[in-house]
Order: C-alpha cells, then sequence, then structure tokens
C-alpha cells in the first residue's frame, strides 16, 4: 500500500482567502480596535491613535524580522525587558603591552644540520612561529 506523505508542513492552511487563520485574527482584532477608537474619540484624536494601531497590528499579521514572524520578535522582546538581569562586574588588572622587539639571535640553539630535510624545514617554521610573537 503507498500513502501520501504531507509535503509543505511549514505553510499555514490559507483559510479566510489570502490569509491564515493568525493573520486574519491579527487583522480584525487590529480594525476593531482602530474602529472602537475611531468611535469613541473625535476625528482629530482618533487618527494619530488609530493609524500606529492599526499598522502594528498589520504588522503582526504579515511583517517578518530575518526571517521570524513580527509575533515572536515582540514576544522575545517583552521577555528581554521585563525578565530580572544580573550584571556582574570583575576588575581586572591591566596587563603591560607586548612591544615588538627584534630577537635575540644570539641566544637562540641552532641545532646542527642533520640529514633530514623535513626536520630541518619543521624546525625552520617552528622558529618562525615563536620569532614573530
Amino acid at each position: 500500500m503507498r500513502y501520501q506523505v504531507p509535503q509543505f508542513i511549514d505553510v499555514e492552511d490559507k483559510i479566510f482567502g489570502p490569509l491564515t487563520l493568525k493573520q486574519f485574527l491579527y487583522v480584525a482584532g487590529g480594525s476593531g480596535f482602530a474602529f472602537i477608537i475611531w468611535s469613541l474619540l473625535p476625528t482629530y484624536l482618533a487618527i494619530p491613535i488609530a493609524l500606529p494601531i492599526l499598522g502594528f497590528f498589520i504588522g503582526l499579521a504579515f511583517y517578518k524580522v530575518n526571517g521570524k514572524p513580527m509575533v515572536e520578535v515582540v514576544e522575545s522582546a517583552f521577555k528581554y525587558f521585563f525578565s530580572p538581569k544580573l550584571y556582574l562586574w570583575r576588575k581586572t588588572p591591566k596587563k603591560p603591552e607586548k612591544r615588538a622587539r627584534e630577537p635575540d639571535y644570539k641566544t637562540l640553539d641552532v641545532p646542527k644540520i642533520s640529514g633530514s630535510k623535513l626536520r630541518d624545514l619543521s624546525w625552520g617554521l617552528d622558529i618562525k612561529e615563536t620569532i614573530g610573537e
């Protein structure tokens, strides 16, 4: 027997025309809230108050920040601002700055030439790394 495997499980179903259930509820809630403000306040006060609120709800429905829905971003912002925070300060002594100085070639131990060229090459690379520090 063959069974059909669901394909697009990350995509929400469009229930209300081109809108998903969440999008429809955000737009309907924002519109209802804006209508209540419009009916209770005079027009010159209602427009500047209702337009940002309506824009916020439309943003919740459609806008994505870095691929995440705006609802998750707002939720994370509330958690960050209202959760307790612990700030620690630990004073560390300043370390003196290292100045680049010339290597002292008199104190370097230069190995005698051996039969192995690979060993000589690796020793030379190791010395260059320690001199550059």
